[in-house]
């Protein structure tokens, strides 16, 4: 399989950025522009429902998907992937996928039927919400880098998202009407995207190598969910300790945070393919290198901005009401230049080197971290700890993904010296994916 030429232009760059942007985060453009209605309808208690929803969608997305979808789309523009290849990864993946989302499924209907508590009703439609958004064919349309059809399915649904929210709140005000607004728009996406890949490359074949694909998810996915145990799910963790009002401030500064972190993260998956296709070349370190710069440089512009309007912010965004969140989001906001180099390095550069174990090992940095702060907020019960203790646990993760990129360094230098190395390369056939 020859995949299309990718534009290595700084203008198709920066294009493919934008295109990112919105197909895979466009959730947060549509999150601040809802986020006035959502606050003054639901108030602090339902936007702490909410917040616990939505860390759980994050949760229920990873669960389906494995966190592996950069890493697949890498195979992608492979040269040693052929279609028949590719083909049967799609089953492979499609079938534990689909299986997951049963699993949710099922547990979702078995909640409703037992009139369980509202917290646990919320991570149960959260993860299911998550999940199914997750069975989309995305990951195809990013490995060949198509960032342009991708944008257009991904926002067919986040604006169909807009719409229901609009129409159905004020007459049903529940923070889980949000997530079933949520739901019903990503049917769209997803119908979309499989629409496309098989008139692209027909139906998946049979299911084969599963536990391959098991195997290379493994660790990313256990990485992937303890990163989102200190990251953005961190409000379904600390629902044990925290009455919802707190989480509500949290979440308020929180979600500001992350919308603007999702205007960064793009940079990585719009260089992925590139970075793929010269994986060998003496290039690919300085151009990593250089990208990151600029990433950390637009980050901590980002973070001093919001610092300074912090409380213009929350004002205008939700209100009166959220005043005691000025302080949090002050705080939590210079998480951004640590999140945007693990975000660059994880989403970049280790799926090029196919590089399980240092995604792995940083997730496990960082929960340890997070784990101390849980303890701590067990004996305090203070939403401050939660802040504090996300600030040290993304700082902690994106030391280390700056020292794991130096070893790979050094390690890609050492074999280009030595002949009797082999120089790191993608995963070849039959060995993981």
């Amino acid at each position: 399989m020859a995949p299309r030429p990718v534009s290595h232009g700084l203008g198709a760059i920066l294009r493919d950025i934008g295109y990112v942007s919105f197909g895979k985060y466009g959730q947060y453009v549509i999150t601040i522009v809802t986020l006035p209605l959502i606050a003054r309808v639901l108030g602090a208690h339902g936007v702490g429902l909410l917040a616990i929803g939505l860390s759980s969608y994050f949760i229920g997305s990873l669960l389906v998907d494995l966190g592996i979808t950069a890493f697949l789309a890498a195979r992608v523009h492979d040269s040693r992937t052929t279609r028949a290849d590719l083909d049967e990864l799609r089953g492979a993946y499609l079938a534990i996928r689909a299986t997951t989302l049963g699993v949710l499924a099922t547990a979702l209907a078995a909640g409703t039927a037992l009139e369980v508590p509202a917290p646990v009703y919320m991570i149960l439609l959260g993860l299911f919400t998550g999940g199914f958004w997750s069975i989309s064919e995305d990951w195809l349309l990013i490995g060949q880098g198509r960032f342009g059809t991708s944008v257009v399915y991904q926002g067919a649904g986040r604006i169909g998202y807009l719409v229901l929210l609009i129409l159905v709140l004020p007459r049903f005000p529940s923070a889980s009407a949000v997530l079933l607004c949520l739901l019903a728009s990503s049917v769209l996406t997803v119908v979309l995207t499989w629409w496309d890949s098989v008139r692209t490359f027909g139906p998946p074949a049979r299911p084969r190598n599963v536990r391959a694909v098991l195997r290379t998810g493994g660790p990313i996915l256990t990485s992937r969910a303890l990163a989102t145990s200190y990251g953005q799910g961190s409000a379904a963790i600390y629902a044990a300790v925290l009455d919802a009002v707190s989480l509500g401030l949290f979440s308020a500064g929180d979600r500001l945070v992350r919308a603007i972190q999702s205007m960064l993260d793009p940079i990585g998956f719009a260089l992925l393919p590139r970075l793929a296709r010269h994986s060998t070349h003496d290039s690919f370190w300085r151009s990593s290198v250089l990208s990151l710069l600029a990433c950390v440089s637009a980050a901590m512009l980002a973070a001093t901005g919001v610092w300074l309007l912090a409380p213009f912010l929350i004002h205008v965004v939700f209100g009166g009401d959220f005043t005691g969140a000025v302080a949090l989001l002050r705080v939590e906001v210079f998480i951004l230049p640590a999140t945007t180099v693990t975000s660059f390095v994880t989403t970049a550069v280790l799926p090029v080197r196919q590089d399980t174990v240092g995604v792995l090992v940083g997730a496990v940095i960082g929960t340890c971290v997070a784990a101390v702060a849980l303890g701590v907020a067990i004996q305090t019960r203070s939403v401050w700890t939660l802040v504090f203790g996300t600030l040290a646990a993304e700082f902690a993760v994106a030391l280390w993904c700056l020292v794991r990129m130096r070893w790979l360094v050094i390690r890609d230098r050492d074999a280009a010296r030595s002949p009797t190395v082999p120089a790191p390369a993608l995963v070849t056939k039959g060995e993981s994916l």
